[in-house]
Parts: structure tokens; C-alpha cells; sequence
């Protein structure tokens, strides 16, 4: 005669098994979580960085009163680009967006685009863009935001002063600028796509870019993660509210 396992042996067994699967992915959610924090501390830092470098160089630094009207700013570190005949761009990179005391927490997007014509080798370029007003900020937080296509783009002027900017320019929704080999300019993007990516603004606050960056319940400085500040704290350094 075949002995029935005794129902309780079996009941801890399964508990058991069940609280064991929960603890192994536990522990590898904390790691993903902590490893994601480490990365966009590291982003935020780069885009930090690469602004505070731009801006100190004043005789070809983005111009005061331009970033003084900007709704939001974005930096896209080390955006690749490159093949041959037919090429593409991708990175990834911040955006902050003006707030009552300074600025809001970045937000995490994606940067890509691609061209057709006669290349060869790939580069490593930084990116910023200026969003000159709400509407632009707007049109960015749509799924797929394409420069040239949604949203008029110019380049950027460079200097002490917007002065000697033109009205095409200073009508534009988005300023953009690039630094290529230590070389800073205005540079006009098309066919750029941008998109957020909300995998890891969840991750990092657990709320999309819409609601970072428009949301009413906005994330105050010392709510956001310490790694992260240091992005919002380097544009107030440069433009406080307007």
C-alpha cells in the first residue's frame, strides 16, 4: 500500500519553496534598483559636467539670456553616430524642465535618428537643446517627438549675448547646440527623434517623464535621489527663474 504524504509536509514544503522564490527576487530587484540609481547618477553627473564645461567658456557659451527664457533643457552626453552609406544616431541623456524654486528632476530619454548618404566611421558628440517654450516641452512628451517634423528647431546662437540672433531663431521652439572634438556650436538637428524612456524614470522615481516633468505632485529637490541633484542644481548655477 502506497503512504499519502502527510498534507502538512507537503503545505510547508510549498511554503517554503514560495518564500525562498520571493527572497531570491527580492534581492534581485534591490540589485537592478541599485544598479539603475548608480547609472542615472552617473547620467545626470556626465550631463552636469558637460554643461558646466560649456558654459564656462564665455565667449562661446550658450548666451545668458537665451537660457534665462528656456521652458526646459536637455543633454544628451556622447550621442554615437556613424556607418556607412546609411548611418544613425542613438544616446541617451536628461532633461530638466523649469520649476518654481529651479528646476524639476531629470527626466531620462532616448535620443536616435538616422541619414542616408555617402559615410563612413562613427563620432562621438554632445548635445544640448533648449526648449524655448511650453508647447516644445509639450510636443517632447508625445510617445515620439521628431526635430523638424513636431517641432521647429534652429541653431543655437553662441556668445555673450543673443543680440545678434535672428528672428528665425529667436522664434524657434528649440535652440539646439553641439560639441564635437572640443568644438561648441549651434547645430541644426532634423529627423532627431526623441522619446522618454520611462523604463528607467520608473525605476529611478516610479513616475513616467509626463508626470516628472508636468506633473502637479512635482518632485522637490530633497525628494529626488542624491545622485540625480546634481544636474537641476548645475542650471540653477547658471539661470535661476525668470
Amino acid at each position: 500500500m502506497k503512504r499519502i504524504a502527510n498534507p502538512f509536509f507537503v503545505f510547508m514544503a510549498i511554503a517554503v519553496l514560495l518564500s525562498a522564490t520571493s527572497l531570491v527576487h527580492a534581492q534581485t530587484s534591490r540589485e537592478r534598483n541599485t544598479k539603475k540609481a548608480r547609472e542615472a547618477a552617473a547620467q545626470s553627473d556626465k550631463a552636469a559636467r558637460i554643461f558646466s564645461q560649456i558654459m564656462a567658456t564665455r565667449e562661446k557659451s550658450i548666451p545668458h539670456d537665451l537660457l534665462d527664457r528656456a521652458e526646459a533643457v536637455a543633454v544628451f552626453p556622447s550621442v554615437w553616430k556613424g556607418g556607412f552609406i546609411v548611418g544613425g544616431r542613438g544616446g541617451s541623456g536628461v532633461i530638466s524642465r523649469r520649476v518654481a524654486d529651479g528646476w524639476s528632476a531629470p527626466a531620462f530619454f532616448d535620443l536616435g535618428g538616422g541619414s542616408i548618404g555617402l559615410q563612413i566611421g562613427v563620432a562621438s558628440t554632445d548635445y544640448i537643446l533648449l526648449f524655448m517654450n511650453e508647447r516644445a516641452v509639450d510636443s517632447l512628451l508625445n510617445d515620439k517627438f521628431e526635430i523638424g517634423g513636431e517641432g521647429s528647431a534652429a541653431a543655437g546662437p553662441v556668445g555673450r549675448s543673443a543680440s545678434a540672433s535672428t528672428d528665425a531663431r529667436l522664434n524657434a521652439q528649440i535652440l539646439s547646440y553641439s560639441r564635437s572634438k572640443g568644438a561648441f556650436a549651434g547645430l541644426e538637428l532634423k529627423g532627431v527623434v526623441i522619446k522618454p524612456d520611462n523604463e528607467d524614470n520608473l525605476q529611478v522615481y516610479g513616475m513616467t517623464a509626463r508626470d516628472i516633468l508636468t506633473g502637479a505632485n512635482k518632485i522637490s529637490m530633497s525628494e529626488m535621489p542624491e545622485g540625480v541633484r546634481i544636474f537641476p542644481e548645475t542650471l540653477a548655477r547658471f539661470s535661476r527663474r525668470r
